[in-house]
């Protein structure tokens, strides 16, 4: 019945996370309009994949991070600077884009290795998962044995992979409206990257990250 419990809430918390725009959804949307749907969904499945590693390290370093700030400190830190290296990107390719058709052209397997590296440099659902797992474990009693970690690991990429799913459909019924978000998806990746660094540097020096 916890493992139930766990696995539900796990599984809704992961996808809630990955509702708000961020890198990973906002580049699966990108990819959507400007590759296709089985692009999108290969990035999709490779992003999620790195979500079941990132909660898996979440679980087994919960306790030691939330014993010391100072690395919580720097995985924020890492963020930030990730962060505004993909704004400088996101802001280059925007200056320099390919042709539609150049675009097209693009293999859709690309877009899974996409997803495993964009994934990669989001740190930010560790922290998250850390957070999770940690509640987890005071208000259900609930021991992070080996098959309870896949578990939870588990649960986590699946609520990320529906949420990036629902992404996909969402971009694809609205295709012929989003003319304006394809002209200018790099420039908006831009400054949600932007914003991004921003909360995060307020996390650092106003909230004792």
């Amino acid at each position: 019945m916890v493992q139930l419990q766990v696995f539900i809430y796990t599984f809704l918390a992961a996808m809630a996370g990955v509702i708000p725009p961020g890198l990973i959804n906002m580049s699966v949307a990108k990819t959507c309009l400007n590759r296709g749907k089985k692009a999108a969904l290969m990035m999709a499945i490779g992003a999620s994949i790195i979500v079941l590693l990132q909660a898996t390290v979440a679980v087994l370093l919960s306790s030691y991070i939330f014993d010391h700030p100072y690395v919580k400190g720097m995985l924020l830190r890492t963020g930030l600077v990730i962060l505004i290296l993909m704004m400088l990107y996101f802001l280059f390719t925007a200056q320099h884009s390919k042709s539609k058709d150049d675009i097209n052209k693009s293999k859709s397997s690309r877009s899974f290795l996409n997803g495993l590296l964009i994934a990669t440099l989001n740190v930010f659902p560790i922290p998250y998962f850390v957070v999770l797992s940690t509640v987890f474990g005071s208000e259900f009693d609930f021991r992070f044995e080996t098959l309870n970690i896949i578990l939870f690991a588990f649960s986590a990429a699946l609520g990320t992979f529906v949420t990036l799913y629902a992404y996909i459909i969402f971009f694809i019924k609205i295709e012929d409206r989003t003319t304006r978000f394809k002209k200018y998806s790099n420039y908006f990746m831009a400054a949600l990257m932007l914003i991004l660094a921003c909360v995060t540097l307020w996390r650092i020096y106003y909230k004792g990250g």
